[in-house]
């Protein structure tokens, strides 16, 4: 489900956090100073007064990921399947909190 890393590299706190499947941003770390945004290609970054409604829930969800997951700082290959979740829209059920 996590297609890209492209973010990371940008990111001057290093707010990023991986999991199995799925990038998280730590609140505590990040200074929503938007880098990350025009990096990500399937548009899943939003500034912090541009996320939209529907997206609400991830905020919440980031916060408690980022206390468990690792750091990621460094661009990684595409994860194999990334292509075909890049149009996928609705992946909360496939997050592997792990």
């Amino acid at each position: 489900m996590q297609a890209h890393r492209l973010c990371v590299v940008v990111c001057p706190t290093d707010a990023f956090r991986e999991g199995t499947n799925f990038l998280a941003i730590d609140p505590e770390e990040c200074i929503d100073c938007t880098l990350c945004v025009p990096e990500c290609p399937v548009d899943a970054i939003f500034a912090e007064d541009d996320v939209p409604a529907s997206q609400n829930g991830f905020i919440a969800l980031n916060a408690q990921l980022a206390k468990a997951w690792p750091v990621i700082a460094e661009k990684k290959d595409a994860l194999p399947d990334a292509a075909a979740w890049a149009e996928v829209k609705s992946k909360r059920a496939e997050l592997d909190p792990g």
